[in-house]
């Protein structure tokens, strides 16, 4: 219990604010979504590129994400062929069960439990995922729809991509940026983890409680919180992982399914409400799977 008081409840009662706040006042989400997409995260992700000391455990990363998401993906594919669903099926479950929540959940989490180093490898991972996921998630909500130059596209519409670019080559070049200009950098990375925290919360009452397909969330959940995170475990088995850095991951491989496919799914109708249903469920029984997890890992 005590991981859960120190841990998970203040940042379940951040979400419940952004929820609470969303109830009431109706507000609109993109624009608060637009600042913290594209002034607050890049300014988050310039900072930890440019002030971390990338070695092989990044490399390691690449390619933890990758087997990762190709064992999910698998997964889904064999579980919906036995059960002869249809593609539109088939690409809703990878939408939920692939994509993890690792930004507005998981880095707060991490940050509670593992501190500042914790933080940083998080953030990193999170520009990983996003990465990813503006890929992969734009791909299998679109599929047959469009074609992967759309996929491609939208991962250089993502400023974090830019910041991720720029903050690696002063690093090469061994420029320096004068602290004035760095320290309001720093002031907005600050408010980017309390800011997207909320607008989950936000996200999360918009979602409708309608008619749920209990048989399609239960698989979704069951491989989002529970298969994920083992796969994650033995992955990083395979490799000389830093100690930390394994349980950063295995951690954010718990995490819930993410928020942002959810916008996906609705844009190319590929199954928006089973998506959002997984979303929501997935993202309330995690606060019991990540207490737990965060226990077994210590």
């Amino acid at each position: 219990m005590t991981i859960f008081f120190q841990v998970v409840l203040p940042v379940i009662l951040v979400f419940l604010i952004g929820y609470l706040v969303q109830i009431w006042k109706r507000l609109d989400i993109k624009a608060i979504s637009t600042v913290a997409i594209y002034v607050m995260t890049p300014c988050l992700v310039f900072r930890v590129f440019y002030t971390a000391d990338l070695d092989m455990q990044y490399l390691y990363m690449v390619i933890f994400s990758a087997i990762l998401l190709v064992a999910i993906i698998v997964i889904n594919i064999i579980y919906a062929r036995i059960r002869k669903y249809p593609q539109s099926l088939e690409s809703g479950l990878i939408l939920s069960t692939a994509f993890m929540n690792s930004g507005n959940y998981g880095a707060p989490i991490i940050l509670f439990a593992y501190g500042d180093i914790g933080f940083a490898y998080s953030v990193s991972f999170l520009v990983l995922q996003a990465i990813i996921m503006n890929f992969f998630g734009v791909y299998y909500a679109a599929r047959g729809k469009t074609t992967i130059k759309v996929a491609i596209k939208s991962v250089f519409e993502m400023p974090a991509t830019y910041a991720v670019i720029v903050a690696l080559l002063l690093k090469g070049l061994q420029l320096e940026i004068p602290n004035n200009l760095f320290q309001t950098i720093d002031i907005i990375a600050d408010a980017t983890i309390p800011t997207v925290m909320v607008i989950l919360g936000m996200q999360l009452a918009n979602i409708q409680w309608t008619k749920f397909e209990w048989g399609h969330i239960t698989f979704g959940v069951i491989v989002r919180l529970i298969i994920s995170p083992i796969i994650a475990y033995l992955i990083t088995l395979l490799f000389p992982f830093d100690p930390l850095l394994a349980k950063v991951l295995i951690v954010s491989a718990a995490m819930p399914s993410a928020a942002t496919i959810v916008m996906y799914a609705v844009q190319f109708d590929a199954k928006p409400k089973l998506v959002s249903a997984i979303t929501l469920v997935t993202t309330i029984i995690s606060i019991f799977t990540i207490t737990i997890l965060l226990a077994i890992l210590g």
